[in-house]
């Protein structure tokens, strides 16, 4: 845990990875995205901010920023209380989109699919019940201590699109599944989020 105060100690950011299992793109293949939707309109009832996303075929971005005053129990460390909080919200959600996307692979029939994450649970998951591995096991989640650092994850998540293998959009910013939009365009007709200098 980072000792040295900032000006996010209180209210912080966080940044985190949702990969599906094998890189298997089935974000894409069970048209996952409203669903996606749904699980950041939770996060903001229980008072989250997304800052930031993007979904790709097979993997998700986002930035969100969780306000010091969210219903939560908190002991002496505040701020370890609330990485376990961000962590039990995204594992939730994982939990959650799991089975969705279980169901929607079930009713487009894709067999191939669904015994390649049945293959995937290993033995003690499967003798507490696990029928499938839909995700990575773990997903990637950092604290975002500083303005510089904040920018530099929003640049990465919104240029995903276009890096590397993928050839997802002629220009990131009109990129579908994402908020490059929001940041960078005048009209912007994607999920709503919430710009990290209003945020803070």
């Amino acid at each position: 845990m980072p000792t040295k105060k900032s000006k996010y100690d209180k209210n912080a950011f966080y940044f985190f990875t949702i990969t599906c299992y094998k890189w298997l793109q089935l974000f894409e293949i069970t048209n996952f995205y409203d669903h996606i939707y749904n699980w950041f309109d939770i996060l903001k009832y229980y008072g989250v901010k997304i800052v930031s996303y993007v979904i790709m075929p097979n993997h998700l971005h986002a930035i969100i920023f969780v306000p010091d005053n969210i219903k939560i129990k908190l002991r002496n460390d505040k701020q370890e209380v609330k990485i376990a909080y961000a962590n039990r919200l995204i594992g939730t959600g994982k939990r959650f989109m799991a089975y969705e996307i279980v169901k929607r692979l079930k009713k487009n029939n894709q067999k191939n699919i669904l015994n390649i994450l049945r293959e995937g649970v290993d033995k003690l998951q499967s003798k507490k019940g696990k029928l499938h591995q839909v995700f990575q096991p773990s997903f990637d989640l950092k604290i975002l201590l500083t303005e510089k650092f904040l920018v530099q994850k929003i640049n990465y998540i919104h240029k995903n699109p276009i890096t590397k293998k993928w050839n997802l959009a002629d220009d990131y910013r009109n990129y579908k599944y994402s908020s490059a939009g929001f940041y960078e365009l005048e009209k912007y007709q994607g999920y709503e989020i919430e710009h990290y200098l209003k945020v803070l």
